[in-house]
């Protein structure tokens, strides 16, 4: 692989190829530093490859194409990599990009970029239990020691199948789990995984795997993206198993712990690349749609943790992408 900066013009000589699965995961290693980058490895996962350059993934829905998070690339081949995946994608929606990405989608092709939610980065350096906004943290760790819940690390399943089952049940969406914007629980690819399991009395009651993000070969953050719990713990086991986590990896020296997609968390001010109708929808399904989704009620979660927030973006076509969106719903299974 190559940092070298190529320009568009130099970049014609190119040649599209097929990337074998541990070139994908050396760019991962070296690029993955995208919060969703570890999730591109997802089973039924498209791929543009540039061999020299990196990789974007994406899935296909009703004949539309969806790519998830940045491309696997160094930034400043996102512009070389989208201009020549969008020669093959032309009406590809992008979901949970960054703010460079969408700049380039519309200044180069005119693609809307509408804030779709925000993420949050914790400085593992920094980080402590005290302040007024952390005592529903505090909180649940005293009542979780009361239970006597311990934390412990491991690798091999616990009680995983049965949790996930039962914690599925008590969701808005109880048919499937979701995929897509949440890598799903099994996955042929678990390098570097890190699993936390909760106990009461012997016996696994939730757990949460996190997924490492990357910039030149070195684990910089993980990122909650699967987390499960006993119906009887709804309240508390998250927070637990995260403190117990955070307190690991600051531990071993890991710079960050970034907490992933919190959807519809917008700003209200309205940039120049975003859809106007589509960000107003977005505020009103994020006040009257929580009998959908929790949205409200993840965002509480989160935002306990204090990190550091950050927009994450849509770029579309049209302005209202309403069947781009119903198609999206499908291929996540929220529908």
């Amino acid at each position: 692989m190559t940092n070298q900066i190529l320009t568009l013009e130099a970049a014609d000589g190119l040649q599209e190829g097929k990337l074998s699965f541990t070139e994908r995961v050396d760019y991962l290693k070296k690029f993955g530093t995208h919060s969703q980058s570890f999730s591109t490895l997802q089973p039924d996962m498209d791929y543009f490859d540039l061999p020299g350059i990196g990789y974007i993934g994406f899935m296909r829905k009703w004949g539309m194409t969806f790519v998830l998070s940045d491309p696997v690339t160094a930034p400043e081949h996102f512009e070389l990599i989208l201009e020549r995946f969008h020669r093959r994608y032309p009406n590809a929606s992008y979901v949970q990009v960054t703010e460079p990405v969408v700049e380039i989608l519309h200044r180069r092709f005119g693609l809307y970029g509408t804030q779709f939610g925000s993420e949050s980065r914790i400085d593992l350096a920094a980080w402590s239990l005290k302040g007024k906004k952390k005592q529903t943290i505090r909180t649940a760790l005293n009542q979780a020691e009361k239970n006597g819940i311990t934390v412990r690390e491991r690798f091999s399943d616990d009680h995983t199948r049965e949790i996930s089952e039962a914690w599925i049940r008590t969701r808005k969406c109880k048919s499937n789990e979701i995929r897509f914007l949440i890598r799903p629980m099994q996955m042929k690819y678990r390098e570097n995984e890190r699993h936390f399991y909760a106990y009461q009395d012997g016996k696994a009651v939730g757990f949460i795997y996190f997924d490492p993000i990357y910039l030149n070969n070195r684990i910089i953050s993980y990122v909650p993206n699967i987390s499960r719990a006993n119906a009887n713990f709804r309240q508390g086991i998250f927070y637990t198993l995260m403190a117990h986590a955070m307190d690991v990896f600051q531990a071993e020296g890991v710079p960050y712990l970034d907490l992933g997609l919190i959807p519809l968390a917008l700003d209200d001010s309205l940039e120049h690349q975003e859809s106007r109708l589509l960000k107003r929808l977005f505020h009103r399904l994020y006040q009257h749609g929580n009998f959908l989704y929790n949205f409200k009620g993840l965002e509480f979660t989160k935002s306990r943790f204090r990190g550091d927030i950050s927009k994450t973006y849509c770029s579309h076509r049209r302005s209202i992408p309403v069947l781009e969106f119903l198609a999206m719903f499908k291929l996540t299974r929220l529908l």
